[in-house]
């Protein structure tokens, strides 16, 4: 973690987080002083080599805090006499946003499972399985002749064929484990099991509803969270919504070469699962990508191009730093 701290009429110290820096370079593009310096960045994401995504030259950063203010990953934090500046307000601040609606949300889990940051847990209690599956079964025991034909076929191992004594035998149902599919009552050859599903006809039962729902809590990790909106696509019941950090959209340079399979650099270092390989080139899915510039920083041909149209921080008030981020929403390939 690199961190620079100064003393004087203020206390100004920057910190940086390797665990949540996504090599974009932002942050490097819009520094006044060009104290900062991006590392190795695909081999770094790649896990070939130990180091900080980002270097800050300690004698020239002049500790203004503006890259702390544009890091849309909050990868840097910025403080002054111990507060931090997000908090602050007179600095910038991000309208970008995830959440989850707890009362829409069904717990699912595929929010949790398509996150790409593992930012997304689900916690969830299931109903009762005798509470969803409801009936009757019963075997009559002196037409009975403990053939175990139902006890081979029960898909739920509900059903034994015990021995009580010699030559006598006894079908037991485990009423916790039926299912009431009928399969037994079915291939019984003596008729001597009767059965019935009850909740096979539903419409001539009352339920309570609350019966067959299932409960739970899903927490978004907002430190984690990287605003791709892939829980957005992917969410069944519209319970998830987000609002990315930039708007635009990431392009490929018709004239350059894509390597695709033998190269997947952007692949590697995209922390949105936003691009992937097809027909041997690389494809951005506009969707989930966050147009953070990680992809366009390491590709070997400069194939890709970062359009961004709008970025989504407000409340900037001085005219030198508006002047510095209106560079991030020009076509630029970082």
């Amino acid at each position: 973690m690199s961190s620079l701290e100064r003393n004087g009429d203020e206390i100004r110290s920057l910190k940086h987080s390797n665990e949540k820096c996504v090599g974009c370079g932002i942050c490097s593009s819009i520094c006044p002083t060009k104290s900062i310096n991006n590392g190795p960045v695909l081999p770094i994401a790649r896990g070939l080599v130990d180091m900080d995504y980002i270097n800050i030259n300690k004698n020239s950063c002049c500790l203004c805090g503006l890259c702390a203010a544009a890091c849309p990953f909050d990868a840097l934090e910025f403080k002054i006499d111990g507060e931090d500046i997000k908090k602050m307000d007179e600095y910038p601040k991000w309208i970008k946003d995830a959440a989850i609606d707890s009362e829409a949300c069904i717990y699912c889990k595929a929010c949790e499972t398509a996150c790409p940051q593992d930012a997304i847990r689900v916690q969830r209690t299931l109903p009762k399985r005798e509470d969803l599956v409801i009936g009757e079964i019963g075997v009559d025991q002196d037409k009975c002749i403990s053939c175990k034909i139902c006890e081979e076929l029960c898909p739920g191992d509900a059903i034994t064929v015990q021995k009580t004594g010699r030559n006598e035998y006894e079908t037991v149902v485990d009423e916790d484990k039926c299912v009431y599919c009928l399969v037994c009552k079915r291939a019984c050859p003596t008729d001597a099991i009767k059965a019935v599903c009850s909740s096979c006809a539903y419409q001539d039962y009352k339920f309570d509803p609350e019966t067959f729902k299932t409960h739970g809590n899903t927490i978004l990790n907002p430190d984690s969270c990287v605003n791709c909106g892939w829980c957005q696509e992917i969410c069944p019941v519209d319970a998830a919504v987000v609002t990315k950090p930039f708007e635009g959209e990431a392009s490929f340079d018709d004239e350059a070469e894509c390597k695709g399979d033998s190269c997947h650099a952007c692949q590697d270092v995209c922390p949105c699962n936003a691009i992937e390989i097809v027909d041997g080139k690389s494809v951005i899915d506009q969707r989930v990508c966050v147009l953070c510039g990680a992809c366009a920083n390491v590709c070997p041909q400069k194939c890709i191009q970062i359009n961004r149209t709008k970025i989504n921080l407000e409340n900037v008030r001085s005219k030198s730093w508006n002047n510095i981020l209106s560079n991030l929403t020009s076509g630029t390939g970082k």
